[in-house]
Parts: C-alpha cells; sequence; structure tokens
C-alpha cells in the first residue's frame, strides 16, 4: 500500500481512507460515482503546501497540525462528521477559536495580501431560501476572520461571512483607513450537509469557489487589507472578535496558504477529498455533538483600552442564573462616620449575562444619559457575573449604580457604555472630533477627544512618525518605533 503526503501535512493511506469514509460518512449519496472521481493512489493527490491546516483532531487542546497552540478559545464541541473529527461552534453563549497570525517561532499562519484559504463546513441550519423552511443562522455568522468590520473601516478586517438568512456568503477586508472590499455569491445550503469553500485572493485576481466550483471572481485584485493592529488580535474560527456572531456549524481541514491555488488545484482538492463529507443528514449516531474542554476559558482578546477591577473589592463568589440579561441584584448599603464625615459602602451582586465577559460598573448621584460632560459617570471597574463586590467610601448622598456590557460599536478600545456615560464621545464613530486620532488614544495620551487635536503635527516620541499614523497602524504614539531624525513613513507595518 502505497502513502501519500496531503494537504496538511498528514500521512495518508488510500485504502484506509476508503474504508474510514464509508464508516463515518454511514450512509452515502451516489458512493460509486462519487469515490470513482477520487485520484488514483498513485498519482500523489494534491501536492500544495500549507502554511498551517487544523483538522480538529486534538480537541483538548486544539492544537493545529504543525502544534501551534490557540491563544484562546471557549464553549467548542466536537462530533465525528467529516474527516473524522469536526470542529463544532454552536453556543448560545460566546464562543471562539483564536490562533495567531504571527507565531513566535517565526511562521505565518495566515497572509492577507495574497495567497488562499480552504476549508469545509457545514451550517446546523438551512438558508432561508430552501423548502425546509430554513431560517439562516439568524444573525451575521463570522466562518474566519481577522480583526473586526467597522461601518467607516477604523479599525480593520479580513473574513469570510454569511447574511442573517444564510443565504449568502461575503468576503470582505477593511484597511481600518475608511477603504471597504466586498465579494459575494449566493448560496443555499442545508442543515449537516458539508460544503468545500476556498478563497484565493493576490493583487490581481480575487476568486471565491464553492464546492469546487467557481462561484464568482474579481479579475481588478484584492488592495485593502487591514494593518497589523487588527492582524495582532489573531485568526478567529466561528465567531468574531467577541465571541459573537456565531458560526452554527461545523469546520473540518482548514488550511491556509501563501499563495493562490489555481482553478486545477481547487477541483483537485475538492476531488480527492469530498468523498469524506458526503453524508446523510439523517446519521444520527455521527451527528453527536460532544462538549470540548471549557480550558483555557477565558474572554477572546480585545483591544480594551478601561479595563480591570478599579475600585471594586471582590466579596464572594455564588451562583449563576442563566439570562441574556445582565442586572445588579442584592444590593446592601451600610454608612460609616457621621454629619459631614459620613460614607457610604455599597455592595451588590451582577447576575445574568455570559461566562468570562468583564461588565463595567458605572456610579453616578446624578441620573442622567446626556451629552453634558458635567454630568459624567464615574468608572468603577470591572465584575463578573455571580460574584458580590462593594465599592466603599462613596459620598452618603442619592447613588445610581448602572452595569455596561462589553459592547464596542466602533472598535477602538472604549465599550459603548463608557462613552455615552463618562467620556461622552460616539459610540459608533471612532474618532468623534474628526482629528484623525482614536478617542481612545486620545484619552490614554491626555488629551480631550472631544476637542480637534492636529494629530498629524504631533510627534510625541520624536521618531519621526506623527501620532495619527503610529495610532492608525497600531503603534505606540509615545514609544519610538522608528530611529530620531529618520523621515516620516520610513516604516510601514502594513503589508
Amino acid at each position: 500500500m502505497k502513502t501519500r503526503i496531503g494537504r496538511n501535512g498528514r500521512s495518508w493511506k488510500p485504502a484506509v481512507a476508503f474504508a474510514r469514509a464509508f464508516i463515518v460518512a454511514g450512509c452515502l449519496f451516489g458512493a460509486a460515482s462519487g469515490l470513482a472521481q477520487m485520484p488514483p493512489p498513485d498519482d500523489g493527490g494534491p501536492t500544495n503546501t500549507p502554511l498551517d491546516s487544523w483538522s480538529f483532531q486534538d480537541q483538548t487542546n486544539w492544537t493545529s497540525d504543525l502544534g501551534h497552540s490557540p491563544v484562546s478559545f471557549s464553549n467548542l464541541g466536537f462530533t465525528n462528521l467529516g474527516d473524522g473529527a469536526s470542529l463544532v461552534v454552536d453556543s448560545s453563549n460566546p464562543a471562539w477559536l483564536q490562533y495567531n497570525v504571527y507565531e513566535n517561532d517565526g511562521t505565518t499562519n495566515l497572509t492577507v495580501g495574497a495567497g488562499s484559504l480552504t476549508f469545509w463546513y457545514a451550517p446546523g441550519w438551512s438558508s432561508a431560501d430552501t423548502n425546509a423552511g430554513g431560517t439562516g443562522p439568524g444573525d451575521w455568522a463570522q466562518l474566519i476572520n481577522v480583526g473586526e468590520w467597522t461601518t467607516n473601516s477604523s479599525y480593520g478586517y479580513w473574513g469570510l461571512s454569511l447574511d442573517p438568512g444564510g443565504t449568502n456568503i461575503y468576503f470582505v477586508t477593511q484597511d481600518g483607513l475608511g477603504d471597504t472590499y466586498v465579494m459575494s455569491s449566493p448560496v443555499s445550503w442545508t442543515t449537516n450537509y458539508f460544503h468545500f469553500v476556498a478563497l484565493t485572493y493576490s493583487a490581481t485576481n480575487v476568486s471565491l469557489y464553492l464546492d469546487g466550483q467557481l462561484a464568482t471572481n474579481d479579475a481588478n485584485g484584492l488592495s485593502i487589507w487591514p494593518g497589523s493592529n487588527a492582524l495582532a488580535g489573531g485568526i478567529y474560527f466561528g465567531s468574531d472578535t467577541n465571541g459573537m456572531m456565531i458560526a452554527h456549524g461545523l469546520f473540518n481541514i482548514v488550511a491556509t496558504y501563501d499563495y493562490p491555488l489555481d482553478s486545477n488545484d481547487i477541483a483537485q482538492i475538492y476531488t480527492w477529498e469530498h468523498g469524506l463529507y458526503v453524508i446523510s443528514p439523517f446519521n444520527i449516531p455521527y451527528m453527536d455533538i460532544n462538549q470540548a474542554p471549557a480550558n483555557p476559558s477565558e474572554a477572546p482578546a480585545t483591544y480594551d483600552i478601561i479595563t480591570g477591577s478599579g475600585n471594586l473589592q471582590f466579596i464572594s463568589s455564588g451562583s449563576v442564573i442563566s439570562s441574556s440579561n445582565v442586572w445588579i441584584t442584592n444590593v446592601v448599603v451600610t454608612t460609616t462616620g457621621s454629619g459631614t464625615n459620613q460614607t457610604m459602602n455599597l455592595q451588590f451582586t451582577i447576575q445574568g449575562g455570559w461566562d468570562y465577559l468583564p461588565y463595567d460598573t458605572f456610579v453616578n448621584s446624578i441620573l442622567d444619559f446626556s451629552s453634558d460632560t458635567n454630568k459624567a459617570w464615574a468608572w468603577e471597574g470591572q465584575g463578573y457575573h455571580g460574584n458580590t463586590y462593594e465599592i466603599t467610601n462613596l459620598p452618603s448622598t442619592t447613588c445610581f449604580l448602572i452595569l455596561g456590557t462589553p459592547q464596542d460599536s466602533d472598535f477602538d478600545g472604549l465599550t459603548d457604555a463608557y462613552e455615552r456615560l463618562v467620556s461622552k464621545t460616539n459610540p459608533y464613530n471612532a474618532d468623534t472630533s474628526g482629528d484623525g486620532i482614536s478617542d481612545s488614544d486620545e484619552i490614554l495620551n491626555g488629551d480631550n477627544p472631544l476637542s480637534y487635536n492636529p494629530g498629524w503635527q504631533l510627534d510625541t516620541d520624536s521618531d519621526g512618525l506623527p501620532d495619527t499614523y503610529e495610532t492608525t497602524v497600531g503603534w505606540n504614539p509615545n514609544l519610538a518605533e522608528a530611529a530620531p531624525g529618520l523621515p516620516a513613513y520610513s516604516e510601514n507595518p502594513i503589508q
């Protein structure tokens, strides 16, 4: 028996693969014709070498096929459908699987300017236009992506997603400088049927293939992609960087390449592998979803400027009430001192909400939500649901307490709640004053984010790079990246 090396670097014995395909699939539709199209064992099969690939054989640590560990993950599952093991991202709570773009060993897991991305995906839903009464994922569903999409391309994004009805697949890129690229193709998918998705992209062409066939292409090529700040956040499988916009489906054999595969490559990969994925949606024994280990159970790494426990003093942990809402309960107020020296200690419990997500706590003596900067709330810290906290030494007067979620609509590092209550900036515009410096960077630099600041003329660290340029590409305007005296733009990290 001859052995070949597959595109994910694993050895492959065709006869074993044939048997496993038949056992795992259980009921193959058109099995004879499908398997007859697979390349003969001695032709070597697909020979392209990926940057990395993920066959999801390791459901404990979720290491890639090259041994790269994820940055974080939570609320994942796995199933035996597909090629022996499939990643399941389908949860009512935030779920994600995050890997580095750039590894410490110098390897790269994804190139966003030119390359290829291929994977098998089976939705846990049916498209809204099918006769099966499908509803789609119900919200935008992220498949594989980097960064976060914003209405004005203020942050940077690169990825494949599906619309809420599951009737269109989108390839969208944003450079964080106001530019957006969009390519789309209609789809009509049915629950638990696998589809092979392949994306190739370069400066001269962008092509999207579905099940081995060209679905759409753009001969103008790709010239828009995210910068280093977005790439530093890593690659996410099955969700956005907040663990939301969940794919509600199964992933198998994800592979990335640093060059565009041609149409023959795509067709050969699809023909070689598709016998493993032609499955019956009624194959109940193999549709069982197994819960994967939760560790490391931590929130996805997002750009969060105002973070930490702040003035909140942890008291105890208790049981959690499951709910999509979050609220304050068990409020206890005690006072110390007397007269003008009297102060108040406020104890409370956070309930509802999701695991691992921090909730901001704000206090004010005035119940006011206007843009009046004289009525700003005070940020007291971040807490987690099920926990009891205390704030001490508050003025002994009327006190209003409110929680804020981690939602950050403009992805500037300030939560919507913080912008509405404290900074009074626009939560849907990363640069409220329009001076070219994000609200969060102005707050970090001690500037007023509501006032116009000619940032293009500022070079706080005297490295020859304007503050606005450094904050745009994710550098620190207070730390010299370029040698003093070098002309501006002597380094450009956007590649």
